[in-house]
């Protein structure tokens, strides 16, 4: 999260002062309306539990967020949970290195898109959005497995690896959205993994599957609502033409 302005407030937890870390201004996708929205102090609530008891594992700190979608239309809550460490230095305590996170409500990062996607590659978007945290592998297979259906339905490839599949469409689409896919391809073991025909399960790099999970959505956005956004257009401009050419009929 970028943040444009900062706030502190302090909490008291066993006699000791700590400080909760700062409250930002930043830019945030609503998940259920599906629209970016710029959400403040006002539009979040935040809170937080410390373990201070003795573990194996050290402090930790469960930080717990509350945004309400500013947008009028939706005022949708969204809630999400991170485990992180906690950092402790006289009588403060600030949140340490990220540990875990979980999305509670809605139960996942998925998004809403303004179009009728394929069934399979809205299962598969969805279920590695909803397995991205607990198993980062099966993740990052699914959304190859969804990527490799995007291509056979809206550009009707033939079959193949998914590295195989790109390449059949590289002349054909626009060179901003290939310098994207590029930049995924090449990204050492994740590209080598994308050679392997089917979607097994395999080792997954650090961040591998929220990476694959972002090129989906880019390219459901440039490609599926990018065609639904030139459909309607037309359709206008039909209804416009109609509509000029009817008093030239009556006249007639």
């Amino acid at each position: 999260m970028r943040s444009s302005r900062r706030f502190g407030t302090l909490q008291v937890l066993h006699g000791k002062t700590f400080e909760e870390g700062p409250v930002s201004e930043y830019l945030w996708h609503c998940p259920f309306c599906s629209t970016d929205q710029t959400v403040t102090d006002k539009g979040r609530q935040v809170s937080f539990a410390d373990l201070a008891l003795e573990n194996a594992e050290g402090p930790r700190r469960l930080v717990v967020r509350f945004v309400v979608c500013p947008n009028p239309r939706c005022r949708q809550f969204s809630l999400s949970a991170s485990l992180h460490g906690l950092e402790v230095s006289g009588n403060r305590a600030y949140t340490g290195k990220h540990l875990r996170s979980w999305s509670l409500v809605p139960p996942s990062r998925a998004r809403s898109f303004p179009v009728e996607l394929p069934p399979q590659v809205l299962e598969d978007y969805r279920e590695a959005c909803l397995t991205v945290e607990l198993s980062p592998k099966v993740a990052a297979a699914l959304a190859r497995r969804c990527l490799s259906a995007m291509l056979r339905d809206y550009w009707r490839v033939q079959p193949g690896s998914l590295s195989d599949e790109f390449r059949q469409v590289k002349g054909t689409m626009d060179p901003l959205t290939w310098e994207a896919i590029e930049a995924v391809r090449k990204n050492g073991a994740i590209g080598a993994r994308m050679e392997q025909e089917g979607a097994e399960i395999q080792d997954a790099e650090p961040g591998e599957a929220k990476l694959l999970i972002g090129l989906i959505e880019m390219l459901i956005e440039d490609w599926y609502v990018a065609r639904e956004e030139r459909r309607r257009r037309l359709e206008g401009i039909r209804q416009i033409a109609a509509g000029a050419d009817a008093p030239k009929q009556a006249d007639a």
